[in-house]
C-alpha cells in the first residue's frame, strides 16, 4: 500500500530473457514490490526464453510460494503448433492457476486480425484467462487497432492492451477501448498529460497500472498517484480493475 492506496503492478517479468540478458527471481521481485509499495503484481515470463516450461515453472512456484502477492501468466512462442500451444495453456491453468496469457508481437509475429492467429484468442478464452497484448514498438502487428476484430470476435474475452499503444499510438487505443467494451488499457510509457486524455474517454473501471521493468515501478506508480483525478478512480486504476479484471475479485 501507498499513499493510503494498494497497488497491483499488471506488468511485471520473472525469469530470464534470452534476447536482453535481464534476469529477475521471484525474490527479486518481491523486494521491488515491497520497496515501492505494491500489494499485488502479475508476473509473467520474457518473451524470448530458453525453455518455456521452465519459465512458467519458475513463476507457478513464486505463485505458490506468495499466492497473497502474485498471479501467473504464460506466454509461449508463436511457431509451437496449435496442439502443443493449447496443452502449455491448459497446463498453467489447471496445474498453476494463471491468470492471463501474454502475447508479445515483437517477438511473437502472430497477426491479429488472420484466422491463423484465432488460436491465440480462442485458447486464453477457452479457460478464461485475460489476454495481455505488448502494443507500440513492434508494429504493424502491435497496432492497437488490430485488436478491434479479435475482441468482436471474441466477446467474451478480456483483452488488455499493455503500454496503451504507447506514447505514438495512444490515440488509437483510446479508440480501441471505445469501440470493444472488453478492451481494457495498461497506461505504463504514457507521460501524465497522456493518461488524462485515456481518462477523458475511457473510464477507471477499464483503465490499470503496469511497470514492465523494476527500474520504471516509481515512475509508472508515482504518475498516477501524482495526478490530479478523484480518489475513486485512483483507486480504481491502482487496484480495483485489475483486481476485477485479472484475478475476478473486486
Amino acid at each position: 500500500m501507498r499513499d493510503g492506496f494498494r497497488i497491483y503492478d499488471t506488468h511485471t517479468h520473472l525469469g530470464e530473457a534470452r534476447h536482453s540478458g535481464r534476469r529477475c527471481s521471484g525474490d527479486d521481485l518481491l523486494r521491488a514490490m515491497d520497496r515501492h509499495g505494491v500489494d499485488r503484481a502479475l508476473a509473467i515470463p520474457y518473451p524470448v526464453v530458453e525453455d518455456y516450461r521452465q519459465a512458467h515453472d519458475e513463476i507457478a512456484r513464486a505463485v505458490r510460494d506468495h499466492p497473497g502477492r502474485l498471479a501467473g501468466a504464460a506466454c509461449l512462442p508463436a511457431f509451437l503448433t496449435e496442439g502443443q500451444f493449447r496443452e502449455e495453456v491448459r497446463r498453467c491453468v489447471t496445474e498453476f492457476g494463471f491468470r492471463a496469457l501474454k502475447f508479445q508481437p515483437q517477438y511473437q509475429p502472430l497477426n491479429p486480425i488472420s484466422p491463423r492467429s484465432d488460436f491465440l484468442f480462442a485458447a486464453a478464452e477457452e479457460h478464461g484467462l485475460t489476454l495481455v497484448c505488448h502494443t507500440g514498438s513492434g508494429v504493424p502487428f502491435a497496432l492497437p487497432s488490430l485488436f478491434i476484430l479479435p475482441a468482436r470476435k471474441f466477446p467474451e474475452l478480456r483483452i488488455v492492451l499493455a503500454h496503451c499503444g504507447g506514447g505514438i499510438l495512444f490515440q488509437e487505443a483510446i479508440v480501441a477501448a471505445t469501440v470493444c467494451p472488453n478492451i481494457y488499457l495498461e497506461l505504463s510509457t504514457l507521460l501524465p498529460h497522456q493518461v488524462k486524455e485515456v481518462m477523458a474517454h475511457i473510464p477507471p473501471s477499464r483503465l490499470m497500472i503496469g511497470s514492465d521493468l523494476p527500474d520504471n515501478v516509481e515512475q509508472e506508480i508515482g504518475k498516477i498517484l501524482q495526478l490530479e483525478i478523484p480518489a475513486e478512480a485512483r483507486a480504481a486504476i491502482l487496484w480495483h480493475t485489475p483486481r476485477q479484471v485479472l484475478d475476478g475479485a473486486g
